[in-house]
Order: C-alpha cells, then structure tokens, then sequence
C-alpha cells in the first residue's frame, strides 16, 4: 500500500499519487538473497523440544521425596497446647449487667432541622449557595433534599411517574429534575 506524502492518500500501486498528482518515489525492493547455513554451528537434532532426558541422581544429594507411606507413627505430646477447647456451659440464672444500655434514648420529640442555606464543597471548598452539584469542580454537594408537601406531590404525581431521557447524556430522568449523572435539568414536554 502506498501513501502520499502530500494529502495523505492511500493506493495499491503507481507512480504518482490519483488524488493530487505528486510524483511518488517507490522503495528499492531488497534483492534475494541466498542464505546458508553456517558449518560451525550446532544444529538441533530433536524436532519439537520434547525428547526425554537421560539424567543420573547425584549420590551427595539428599533425596527428601515423601515416600508413598509414613514410615513412622503419629505421636501425641501431652505439653503441647491444642486448639479445640473444652464445650462451654453458662448457667441459667446469669444476671444482667446493671449498667449496660440495651437500647436507645427516650425521644424526646424535637428533630434537628435540615441543614438550609449555603454549603461548602468537600473536594474544592467553594461555597455555593444553591444547586446539587459543585460549580467549580462539579461533584455532588453534600445538600438535603427537601420533601415535598402532600398537596404538591398529589398535584404534579402523574408528570413524576413518566422518566424521560435526558438531553445531554440520555439517561432516563423525571421531567423538571436535575440528571444524576451529568446535572442538566430535564425539560418537561408541554
């Protein structure tokens, strides 16, 4: 395949370029040349690699090999420290620990607010008073979300139920909600 220099144009053959007309120089072919092999160098003489290998044991070396059975029996040693331990039995009139909290505080009726106004992001420290996701590095911010009243939920509940994709990046979102991945409003359809 040869490329033009100029405009980068691809063909299989010719002397100059069909697309801009440029002169191409060809490479010079390598000429054939016969190769032999050289006389002192030690030729293989198995095909393949896998011819097994006559080998002798070194009688110096200590041959650890397991033999096919235990030749010596299994022994116990009474100083030694087991691991199992012997069944424990707690008796039935165990008393409670007096001061141990088994459960939670009385409420007392009054709930912390949600945290309103503005909020500082935890990767960048910009403070931003409106919005889910960082104008400076574009992470979520850490904000509450606000339930809605029930008049407003019955009022808008058959426009929440139909998810519609997302302008930007085509994820299924609610109508006039931001998009959890990318943050665009979701335009409802009038």
């Amino acid at each position: 395949m040869i490329i033009c220099p100029m405009c980068e144009h691809s063909q299989a053959q010719g002397s100059e370029c069909e697309n801009c007309g440029k002169k191409l120089q060809q490479a010079p072919q390598a000429a054939a040349v016969a190769v032999a092999p050289l006389p002192e160098l030690e030729q293989t003489h198995h095909t393949g690699g896998r011819v097994a290998v006559p080998s002798e044991l070194l009688p110096e070396l200590d041959f650890t090999r397991q033999k096919s059975g235990p030749d010596l029996p299994t022994q116990v040693l009474p100083e030694m420290e087991t691991t199992r331990a012997a069944p424990v039995v707690v008796p039935i009139n165990v008393e409670a620990v007096q001061d141990l909290d088994t459960g939670r505080a009385a409420a007392d009726g009054v709930r912390t607010a949600a945290p309103t106004g503005a909020v500082i992001c935890r990767y960048c420290r910009n403070v931003q008073a409106e919005g889910l996701v960082c104008d400076r590095c574009g992470m979520r911010l850490p904000r509450a979300r606000v339930a809605p009243s029930a008049a407003a939920q019955k009022a808008g509940s058959e426009e929440e139920l139909a998810w519609k994709p997302c302008q930007k990046c085509r994820t299924p979102t609610r109508p006039g909600k931001l998009c959890s991945v990318c943050g665009t409003r979701v335009v409802a359809d009038s």
